[in-house]
This record gives structure tokens, sequence and C-alpha cells, in this order.
């Protein structure tokens, strides 16, 4: 039983049965527990009672649809870093765009070949895992605590999701140095999740959005064909 509970515990969120099953399969073969829901309702409720190592999230979901699902997983404390890869027949970049805002870690597109999908949940499983830093890190008003992973600015506290505590973690042990996309990519996302530069843009905007509020100096810095920096300073 203790060797069962040790594997990682991936739900599938997906309605299509025959897809399902194949997923199913497939993750149970290389060594996963696997839940399952095939509405997003179900999704939440499973979430609720277990709470998963990863989700499987399809977009196109009955009752909820995926995007409300991953909203509702970023809304609440005790999943906000809870790995989600999204699951979608949608290829247009509006799309791509409207799956990371709402907190996906990644996604992959229908059809899509299994054993990318299995080197996607991998590559996601060992960042959640990584035994997290301790200490505080200090820029400008900025404070972020590693081990109780909070974040402050002055006296408000600021909410992000785990892709966007990554970045803005990065970016505090390098202030002020500019970073090209694709060197964001590979320090934190890692050099085995393959995704496209423009993810970097899209989490750069949920990040300047969540730290700077109302009247607050703007500190990411967009270098034009360059890339971004943490700094108080002008471009």
């Amino acid at each position: 039983m203790a060797d069962s509970l040790a594997k990682p515990l991936v739900l599938v969120v997906e309605d299509e049965a025959a897809l399902a099953t194949m997923l199913r399969y497939n993750l149970e073969k290389q060594g996963f527990r696997v839940d399952e829901a095939s509405d997003g309702q179900e999704a939440i409720a499973r979430i609720a009672e277990q709470r998963p190592d990863l989700v499987l999230l399809d977009w196109m979901l009955p009752v909820m649809s995926g995007i409300e699902v991953c909203r509702q997983i970023r809304r609440r404390p005790d999943t906000r870093a809870l790995p989600v890869i999204m699951l979608t027949a949608r290829t247009e970049d509006q799309d791509t765009v409207r799956a990371l805002n709402t907190g996906a870690d990644d996604y992959i597109t229908k059809p899509f070949a299994i054993e990318a999908l299995m080197a996607r949940i991998r590559a996601l499983l060992r960042r959640a895992a990584a035994v997290p830093a301790k200490g505080r890190l200090e820029f400008h008003d900025i404070a972020l605590d590693l081990a109780a992973h909070r974040v402050q600015r002055g006296d408000r506290p600021v909410h992000l999701g785990p892709t966007e505590f990554r970045l803005l973690e990065f970016f505090m042990h390098h202030p002020a140095r500019v970073f090209t996309r694709e060197e964001l990519l590979n320090a934190v996302w890692g050099p085995d999740i393959h995704v496209e530069p423009r993810t970097v843009d899209v989490h750069i905007r949920r990040l300047r959005k969540a730290i700077n509020g109302p009247g607050e100096r703007d500190v990411i810095r967009t270098v034009r064909a360059a890339g971004y920096a943490l700094d108080t300073e002008p471009a």
C-alpha cells in the first residue's frame, strides 16, 4: 500500500471515454496512479476529496469548461501551485494565450504523441517536487518568502500562480539583468519543456499585472529586441 501511495497521482479530466481510457492505460504503464473526472464540476469535487499531484485538463468539458476549472484551481490557496496541463484541440495563438492566462502551466494540442505528453508530465512533476529553498529575497519594496511561498509588496500581499512565482524568484536572484525569452524558458520552465517563446510574454504580463498595483512603480522592464529585467530604472 505504501508503495502505491508513493506513486504520483494524476487526475485525468476528459469527457471522451476512449481518450480517457488511453491516457489511464499509458499513465499506469508508466507507474502513475490515475483518477478520472468526465466534467468540470466532478473535477473540482475530485480535487477536494484527494488532491492530485498533477491535473490533465481537457479544455472542452460539459457542465464547466476546463478554463473555468483552471481558474478555480488557481483561486484556492491549497491548489494554487497544483501543476495543470491543458489538453486542447484548439490551435489558434489566442487560445494558447487564453489557456496560459487562466493559469495552466503547460498545454498540448490534440492529437499528441503520448511520449511527448509523458515527458511534459515528468518535467512538471520534477519541478513541483523540487525541495523549496529557504529564506527571503527582497527587491525595492517586494519581499519573497521562499519557505512560505508568499510574496508581499509593501503591506500588500501578492497572489501569484506557480509559474509567476518561479519567474519572480529567478528575477529577484538576478536584479537589473536583462534575460532573453529563451534564457527565461530554460531557467524557469527547464530545457525539457518545449513551449513557444511567446509563453514567456504571457506569464510576464500576468506577473506584471499582479506585482504592480495602482500607483506602484512598474518593476518589470521590457527591453525591446532583448528581453525582460526586474528593474526600477526606465528602459
